[in-house]
């Protein structure tokens, strides 16, 4: 049997996740938009709750297309704040809009919004030596940079946390356990 971290339990969703996506690294720019749009949808809720709601969101955000999303009227704010599959928070949705507008002045300025993030990790994962899930942090000195510089361009729903998870999600950092099997796979 397989040694796991122990955060993503025995739910078949989360054991998936965890053993297909979490912490390797993403540079599709319409992936690590659907990161960050997912982790911001995840503050006060569980990840779980966001993964279970993802294809919902997958089909409400015409599948993260952030050019699309940077144009969405009042009357999408609307169709999404009644769509009973996704998290109906009025501020969370109209954020998703927002860090869509964000997302493009982003590329416009860095050539994309990989070469951005990445440049927080000097585009190399960050490699942790985590011997249990209480050792991780919640937040880091790169998260609370990334946090405040994603705010100053207008981002919401982008605290220091919600970066950190967003960092580990899409593999900018290394948090899998030293004793989870996934902890050697993930590429330095």
């Amino acid at each position: 049997m397989k040694q796991r971290c122990t955060w993503c339990g025995d739910d078949p969703l989360y054991v998936r996740y965890h053993d297909e996506e979490w912490g390797v690294p993403v540079h599709d720019e319409q992936r690590l938009f659907e990161f960050l749009i997912l982790e911001g949808a995840q503050a006060g809720l569980s990840w779980i709750t966001i993964l279970r709601k993802r294809e919902n969101y997958r089909a409400a955000l015409h599948q993260f297309d952030y050019k699309l999303i940077a144009n969405y009227s009042e009357d999408d704010v609307n169709r999404l704040l009644e769509n009973e599959g996704i998290v109906r928070n009025k501020l969370k949705i109209r954020s998703v809009i927002k860090n869509a507008q964000g997302f493009l002045n982003i590329q416009a300025e860095f050539g994309s919004f990989d070469t951005y993030i990445w440049g927080f990790v000097n585009g190399v994962t960050l490699q942790n030596y985590l011997p249990s899930l209480a050792a991780t942090p919640a937040k880091t000195d790169i998260s609370e940079a990334m946090s405040k510089d994603l705010k100053k361009r207008g981002f919401n729903f982008v605290g220091p946390t919600i970066c950190y998870a967003f960092m580990q999600a899409t593999g900018m950092v290394n948090d899998h356990t030293t004793d989870c099997f996934r902890h050697q796979q993930i590429p330095i």
